[in-house]
């Protein structure tokens, strides 16, 4: 199994999401999510791991105890019920690898657009 490179933050704050790791907390949009343990613990893995991949094999033996061998769709359901609780928008921020997991990608507000100023009148 490879080694996680978990970040040791008491919070995740973005403009929707909160996660509170010490009192295992997650609110979006200031309101408590109602997300189930494992739901929870594996939300906090993948935002302590943002930006990494997270192999399924990693996930289901940290979060469920499962070995390497197991084969079941059981992970698969839990990211799309916290998907589904995050909303469409907050639920993006979960993005499947393809056949070999999942990575938390943060928010990040946009970039303003740089005003262009008007032309200059054309002088005759």
């Amino acid at each position: 199994m490879e080694p996680l490179h978990t970040q040791i933050v008491p919070h995740y704050r973005d403009p929707h999401l909160d996660l509170d790791f010490e009192h295992k907390i997650a609110k979006l949009d200031t309101q408590p999510m109602g997300l189930t343990r494992k739901e929870y613990e594996l939300l906090a893995m993948l935002i302590r791991n943002a930006g990494e991949v997270v192999n399924r094999e990693t996930l289901l033996f940290r979060i469920w105890g499962y070995p390497a061998d197991v084969k079941t769709r059981t992970l698969d359901v839990h990211i799309r019920r916290l998907r589904k609780k995050m909303g469409a928008q907050n639920g993006a921020h979960i993005e499947t690898i393809f056949g070999v997991g999942y990575r938390f990608e943060p928010y990040r507000a946009p970039k303003p657009v740089a005003e262009v100023p008007p032309p200059m009148a054309m002088r005759a």
